[in-house]
């Protein structure tokens, strides 16, 4: 029977090449038709499903020709067992009446073949089970590329897919006849199949193996099959009736002239509501301003209003348009697979977005209660800093200058194990891209930063050294100043001269530091200034005088005292350290120069010549270095003293 049906297979072939006039005609009107009007759809929507397709196709090719491989082991056995099972069925015809143990014997044996074929089926239907979930068919189409139903597997010498293609020529054929009815096609019982036929021609057979793909019976399947096939077959007719093709074009006619007259009266529309916005430059229409900056003028603000609405416009036409087109091509039928194409090119992307979403969702809810959870403990770790910085809370050894930075160093922890947390729920982190991407910053972070890396843990450290805090008085390498700003990369500090210096913290690191206001508020720093006066001054006097000089400067405390050393006994001169103590020592300049003044008018006072750092003593003749102001006023230059040697 296999060869039976190989040999009518290959004879129907020629009659789909030698199809009648009128079948030829109708065909060509068919076509001509709808390539006019739908080639450029099908280009695109092949051009897209063709790479997916073939690789579809290849996985698929795969998995049918390794399930073939194991039915034909099977099939042979089936072979074997169906000849062994003929020879012992004449056996037992002809044994005699009287032969009872031969034939018990021989029963036992077809007793056996029968249950080892019901176990040739059950490894079948378990072959063909698991492939159901895996593995296409080949679809049988119709006159309109509908699929009628699947071929999975091959029949003699055809394989699925030829015989999917194959059936799909021989129902298009039968179409080409003049005179067809539900009674045309009947079903026939041959030696393993049953097959379809029509007149002389089989349209299909029907195996064992398509029955078991099916989970149903050969019979069955073939009267499925023949009543698919009838009811196709008979649309096509009804609807390649001029009536009908009528109908279908005066449709399409309507649906054009709807769609154009929509088009032309969105285009008014718009038209009116640009001239309407021209009206209202400087009347409604007077720009954008965000304080004193002017973001768009009125003539701006009406041009960019004038483009919105073009674009809207044209996205509008262009949604017309595109609503329109499946609508023409669901009244033909041989172009409403371009209209669900068209339509899903929309609705699969919003398809896919919104089972996204959905099968999210439970996702969505673990990170945003992790979010709440976290953000609460963030709530419970600021408010114990705000009770450290306060004071009200006090915790041994723990100063409230670190509550600020503990903080943000916690916040930054906190943040990073709330991220690790959520990152297993994030969309799309298990995928290699994500992961890359992950990476690649991660590079970029920590080469792109390493300098800014080592500010900030400079700055973490100076931080708890407690080196000095905002508003200290401090000497870092050769600036002077007071600190205004302590931040994680730099430290800012403000000169005497109102200059704004910022400092890396690595430098600072690096650098000696001297804080002139850690100790000022509670034991006092102490200024000093040296002055160098002769040999000829005692220095008894000269230590009150500087002792009386700084007693007079303001802000300079009187306990502790001020007190005087003598620092060096030079070739020409005595240096004199004047010592005294302030608690202000954010305003040293001036204390400093109202110092130097005190001590140039005491030592004015008192007859004192401040002559640093030393004077050639030639006093005879001259005049005092004195001020006038503080000199008697009938004082006058001594005369020079010149002496003669009578010799």
């Amino acid at each position: 029977m296999q060869h039976q049906y190989t040999t009518h297979h290959k004879n129907t072939f020629p009659a789909f090449w030698n199809q009648n006039v009128l079948g030829c005609t109708v065909q060509k009107i068919k076509t001509l038709l709808t390539a006019i009007f739908f080639l450029f759809v099908s280009t695109v929507a092949f051009s897209q499903n063709e790479s997916s397709a073939k690789k579809n196709d290849s996985i698929n090719t795969s998995l049918i020709q390794e399930f073939n491989k194991k039915l034909s082991v099977i099939e042979g056995q089936r072979i074997k067992d169906s000849i062994t099972k003929a020879e012992l069925e004449t056996q037992l015809l002809s044994l005699k009446t009287t032969d009872n143990l031969k034939k018990e014997d021989l029963e036992k044996q077809l007793l056996a073949l029968h249950e080892k074929e019901s176990l040739r089926l059950a490894q079948k239907k378990a072959q063909i089970d698991s492939l159901r979930l895996t593995a296409k068919g080949y679809p049988v189409t119709g006159f309109f590329n509908d699929t009628l139903f699947t071929v999975y597997t091959k029949l003699g010498s055809f394989s699925a897919k030829d015989r999917a293609d194959a059936i799909s020529v021989r129902i298009k054929n039968i179409a080409d006849q003049l005179e067809f009815n539900l009674d045309s096609i009947k079903i026939a019982e041959a030696e393993t199949t049953f097959d379809l036929v029509n007149g002389e021609s089989i349209i299909m057979s029907i195996s064992e193996n398509d029955a078991l793909w099916n989970n149903t019976t050969k019979q069955e399947l073939a009267q499925k099959y023949k009543v698919l096939i009838s009811a196709a077959i008979i649309k096509y007719e009804n609807e390649i009736s001029v009536s009908i093709l009528a109908k279908e074009i005066g449709l399409a006619l309507l649906v054009l002239i709807i769609m154009f007259v929509l088009i032309s009266y969105l285009k008014k529309f718009f038209n009116w509501t640009a001239s309407k916005l021209k009206l209202q430059e400087d009347k409604r229409i007077h720009g954008i301003k965000i304080r004193n900056f002017i973001l768009f003028d009125a003539k701006q603000q009406v041009n960019a209003l004038l483009n919105v609405n073009t674009v809207l416009k044209w996205l509008l036409i262009a949604l017309l348009v595109y609503i329109a087109l499946p609508i023409l091509f669901g009244i033909f039928p041989w172009t409403k697979g371009f209209a669900s194409t068209l339509f899903g090119y929309i609705l699969n992307p919003l398809k896919k977005m919104g089972l996204g979403f959905w099968n999210y969702l439970p996702d969505l809810i673990t990170v945003l209660v992790i979010i709440l959870v976290f953000r609460y403990v963030l709530k419970g770790i600021h408010y114990l800093k705000n009770e450290i910085e306060k004071g009200n809370l006090e915790l041994p050894g723990f100063y409230p200058d670190w509550a600020n930075p503990t903080y943000q160093i916690v916040r930054v922890i906190v943040f990073a194990f709330m991220l690790i947390v959520i990152f297993p729920y994030l969309p799309g982190s298990d995928s290699p891209i994500f992961r890359g991407v992950s990476v690649f910053l991660g590079f970029l972070f920590t080469f792109g930063s390493a300098g800014s890396l080592s500010n900030i843990i400079a700055g973490l450290i100076l931080t708890y050294m407690r080196l000095f805090k905002i508003g200290d008085r401090v000497k870092i390498g050769e600036v002077v100043g007071d600190v205004i700003e302590k931040s994680l990369l730099v430290t800012r500090i403000r000169t005497i001269k109102n200059e704004i210096i910022s400092i890396p913290n690595s430098t600072v690191m690096s650098s000696h530091t001297i804080n002139y206001s850690s100790d000022a508020p509670e034991k006092g720093l102490i200024i000093h200034s040296t002055i160098t006066i002769g040999y000829d001054v005692p220095w008894k006097d000269m230590h009150q005088a500087l002792i009386d000089a700084a007693s007079k400067t303001a802000l300079v405390l009187p306990e502790p005292t001020p007190f005087v050393l003598q620092t060096s006994l030079d070739d020409f001169y005595v240096s004199y350290q004047i010592n005294a103590y302030v608690k202000e020592p954010n305003k040293q300049a001036v204390i400093y120069s109202d110092l130097h003044q005190n001590i140039q008018d005491v030592c004015n006072e008192r007859g004192i010549e401040i002559m640093s750092p030393h004077y050639r003593a030639a006093r005879d003749g001259n005049r005092t270095t004195i001020p006038e102001n503080y000199l008697d006023k009938q004082y006058q230059a001594p005369p020079f003293s010149v002496k003669f040697n009578k010799e």
